[in-house]
């Protein structure tokens, strides 16, 4: 069981067609006004769980890491979750490891603000690229977005992002992981515990996607690489 378990999580490469990289490139440029997508290659790292790689450009990165500095520095920005070896800010909707979804900000009871139109639309694209090689990923429009700063010595445990609605868990809604900055070993699989996960190098750029019947997976941070 172990071994199916395994390889149903064996990491697949594929090279996006040419009339892919043709039919989206232009629509992704103007959807995102700004942050230009690169359509390099793709890889399929489970049933539900893709990985595009070099997806967004360096002035696209650029724009993003402008965007969470003005927010993060803001009421409710950056702040240090109990437990947690990270920092993180919200957009769209307040989360925390303890106090889960709620209305405000434990710390300082800011609201979350809307999450950047910009990244909405880089959610819903990098989703619907990822749709023409796994088509039971679902379509989702995001009403959250967690930031989460590592510093160098930063870690996530393996874990499964299951606070959200029954409604939203049992559809397979995905979640999207946007890559910025220093390269992370990110980890994946079955099962809570490390000696049993699949591993791969996440870089500056990368968007990963994991929906359907990846959904529930357990996954973390095992090293940030500078």
């Amino acid at each position: 069981v172990d071994h199916a378990d395994h390889d149903m999580y064996k990491p697949n490469h594929v090279t996006l067609a040419n009339d892919l990289n043709q039919t989206n490139s232009s629509e992704s440029t103007d959807l995102l006004s700004g942050i230009n997508l690169k359509k390099k290659d793709l890889k399929t790292l489970g049933p539900g769980m893709v990985l595009l790689k070099n997806y967004i450009s360096i002035s696209g990165q650029v724009e993003i890491v402008k965007t969470c500095q003005e927010f993060g520095k803001g009421p409710g920005g950056f702040y240090q979750p109990a437990l947690l070896n990270l920092r993180l800010m919200c957009f769209g909707r307040n989360w925390d490891p303890q106090t889960k979804y709620n209305a405000r900000y434990r710390r300082d009871g800011s609201e979350a603000p809307p999450i950047p139109d910009k990244l909405v639309s880089l959610v819903q694209t990098s989703i619907k690229d990822s749709q023409t090689y796994d088509s039971s990923i679902p379509s989702m429009n995001p009403d959250i977005c967690i930031v989460n700063f590592y510093l160098t010595s930063g870690r996530l445990g393996l874990h499964k992002d299951i606070d959200e609605s029954p409604d939203s868990l049992n559809k397979g809604l995905p979640v999207v992981s946007i890559s910025i900055g220093d390269s992370a070993k990110f980890l994946y699989g079955r099962y809570r515990d490390e000696r049993k996960a699949n591993e791969v190098l996440l870089k500056s750029g990368d968007v990963l996607i994991f929906g359907g019947r990846s959904r529930r997976i357990f996954h973390g941070v095992k090293t940030i690489i500078p």
